[in-house]
């Protein structure tokens, strides 16, 4: 019988900040960061806000942006400068006030995910940049949530498939720039936390069955439709017999016939 009993998210995001403490946690986050940073590192701008679950664990650190933001749902003390405490779904910031926004398993960790794509909608600005980090279901780590008896660390998140965020992503008026998987560990924990070549560089893996997508999109504006001139009635000049014409206007122009009878005789 299918457990009724509504999730206690802010359980399973501290167990999953803790979960980022261990040896396959460090290596999981390392190859966010290489990854982020090979796709960011060219972006500049005013504000970079960074969604997720702790405040402790910053991604694009090397982006030339004025102000880094980073979002936390709990408040906890000695908290640093640019830190604030608020659910993914409701952020606290203004329309179109966000230059670059990363939601670092936002989406995994919120009762609405949907919610979590649209708020971070509306705070970017046009033309700003969306880079969205999600565990993928499919792959060894989406065998190893299926059958996972205990909702600790990442498997208390949901695995929602890649193509399904860029399809909400498509509605929102974005336009998907790139997307792929990354991470081939399996999920087993080791005592080593080396990280090999390959995922030390982040490379997008050939089959996608990585530990986690990570998908840059745009969000475009459409152009504004230019209306029509607003033509006045008093400044139209109405042809004789044109149509559309003024009765007024042709009643004054005589016709042949009173030309006829009113012209000279010699």
């Amino acid at each position: 019988m299918k457990d009724s009993r509504p999730i206690d998210f802010s359980a399973r995001h501290e167990s999953f900040e803790v979960w980022f403490q261990s040896p396959l946690g460090r290596a999981l986050l390392a190859s966010q960061r290489c990854v982020l940073d090979r796709k960011l590192n060219s972006l500049t701008g005013a504000r970079q806000l960074q969604i997720g679950l702790s405040h402790r664990l910053p991604l694009a650190s090397g982006t030339d942006f004025v102000q880094r933001i980073i979002t936390t749902p709990t408040w906890s003390p000695n908290m640093p400068d640019g830190v604030a405490v608020c659910d993914s779904d409701e952020l606290p910031f203004p329309n179109d006030s966000v230059d670059l926004a990363i939601l670092h398993h936002a989406a995994d960790f919120s009762r609405d995910p949907h919610q979590v794509l649209r708020e971070a909608a509306r705070v970017l600005r046009g033309e700003g940049v969306m880079a969205l980090v999600g565990f993928n279901p499919l792959g060894l780590w989406g065998v190893r949530k299926l059958i996972s008896r205990h909702h600790q660390g990442p498997w208390g998140g949901r695995f929602m498939m890649r193509s399904r965020m860029e399809d909400w992503l498509r509605l929102l008026g974005f336009s998907v720039e790139s997307s792929a998987t990354y991470f081939c560990r399996p999920p087993i924990q080791k005592r080593s936390g080396s990280i090999s070549t390959r995922e030390s560089f982040g490379k997008a893996n050939i089959v996608p069955v990585g530990a986690y997508y990570c998908i840059l999109a745009r969000k475009r504006v459409p152009a504004p439709i230019q209306r029509g001139v607003s033509w006045r009635k008093n400044k139209v000049i109405s042809l004789p017999g044109a149509v559309g014409a003024s009765r007024d206007c042709v009643n004054r122009v005589p016709s042949n016939l009173e030309t006829s009878n009113h012209s000279p005789e010699f």
